[in-house]
């Protein structure tokens, strides 16, 4: 199957299944077998597959307007600018078609404040080590994961790299030509690891002292997955500039940096632009998703059913130690440490009707429809149970 769909794709991903449609938080096949989903699409279709009230907000704004140019103003962009800067205690925004063009986007504005202070600024970044934020030149750069960066180089330069949550090797890493500190809230990619409280605040404290900008990448730990609209609320800071994506469209392709205004306004006409970012179509989705999310009460949902999810993962855990070394996360992205590939446990639970995720090299991830249900986490939970006892 795999020769026949890839012969005019380019070969950049292992895929496995024709899917076909999708109702409430299944998926089906073109064989019409259904799966569980716990990915989302990678923490993307927060709302699940059948909220009609979203479908309807797209196909009204399609009978309008899908496109127009970014020379002009319209509704839906203005409306969900003003959502996601309340959301997310941000003052200004630039919408992107994507996650990574986010964090492009935020490399820019964090060195063009740095410019405008002293046109000498050598610009330079502090990232961390296992960290992901994109596949394009700029956010690779910023990735803290070699493999990813070495087939690709020479990336932009002035980037280090300090040890996630661990404070004194940032502090080595900071010079007077620092711009900006970027880090995932919660490492999504290279393990599912929140920041602890110290780490967080510490950086905070940082770049207030130093004047540069703190950069946090929500854009697959933000919209709710963890139990807050963005994660880092849950460490009583807030960053100078933020990345958002995945959820934020439900599944249209949107993403934004968002900033306070002090390093906003250091951007001017001409410094960033995108042809199709923040189009209406996507737009009038962000804004139907915000929406649905403060009158269903989605953050609030996530946070419970996060924490059953947790702890049945823990259950499952106990009874298999051998297999299970670990469970951490926040809120409903949650990963499961094991001791075999976690490609097998995919497998195996495809074949039993599951979609998992995996996350660097040993975890398992989980980042479902934050509809979720403690039934489908029954479900999925028994599931693994029946895999790691056949193992």
């Amino acid at each position: 199957m795999s020769k026949k769909f890839d012969e005019h794709l380019i070969h950049t991903y292992n895929r496995s299944l024709v899917l076909t449609k999708g109702e409430d938080v299944y998926l089906f096949d073109d064989k019409g077998n259904k799966y569980l989903d716990m990915g989302a699409g990678i923490a993307v279709s927060a709302l699940g597959y059948s909220n009609d009230e979203y479908k309807q907000a797209l196909k009204d704004q399609i009978d309008n307007v899908i496109h127009v140019s970014n020379l002009y103003y319209t509704e839906p962009s203005v409306k969900a600018a003003a959502c996601l800067a309340k959301g997310s205690g941000m003052d200004k925004v630039f919408f992107t078609n994507s996650g990574a063009e986010a964090v492009e986007g935020a490399i820019k504005l964090a060195r063009k404040y740095a410019f405008v202070k002293n046109p000498e600024s050598k610009g330079e970044i502090i990232a961390m080590n296992h960290s992901f934020h994109g596949r394009t030149m700029g956010a690779l750069a910023v990735t803290g994961t070699e493999h990813y960066r070495e087939p690709f180089e020479p990336l932009i330069g002035g980037v280090s790299f300090a040890e996630y949550n661990n404070l004194e090797s940032v502090k080595k890493l900071v010079t007077k030509d620092t711009c900006a500190i970027i880090l995932e809230t919660v490492q999504g990619e290279g393990g599912i690891y929140p920041a602890t409280e110290e780490f967080l605040q510490g950086i905070r404290k940082i770049c207030d002292e130093n004047d540069i900008a703190m950069i946090l990448d929500e854009i697959q730990c933000g919209m709710g997955r963890t139990g807050k609209l963005y994660a880092y609320e849950h460490y009583g800071i807030k960053p100078d500039i933020m990345t958002t994506a995945k959820a934020l469209g439900c599944g249209v392709p949107v993403g934004a940096f968002a900033a306070v205004s002090k390093f906003a306004d250091a951007m001017c006409p001409g410094d960033h632009g995108t042809t199709y970012g923040g189009n209406p179509l996507a737009t009038a989705a962000v804004c139907k998703v915000y929406e649905i999310f403060e009158k269903e009460h989605i953050v609030e949902h996530a946070a419970k059913a996060g924490e059953y999810f947790y702890q049945k993962l823990q259950a499952l855990a106990q009874k298999y130690p051998s297999h299970i070394t670990q469970i951490r996360g926040k809120g409903l992205l949650l990963g499961m440490e094991v001791t075999c590939k976690p490609a097998d446990i995919m497998q195996k639970a495809l074949e039993k009707g599951l979609i998992v995720l995996s996350a660097g090299s040993n975890v398992v991830r989980f980042a479902p429809p934050l509809i979720i249900e403690e039934k489908h986490i029954d479900m999925c939970c028994d599931i693994l149970d029946e895999i790691f006892q056949a193992m």
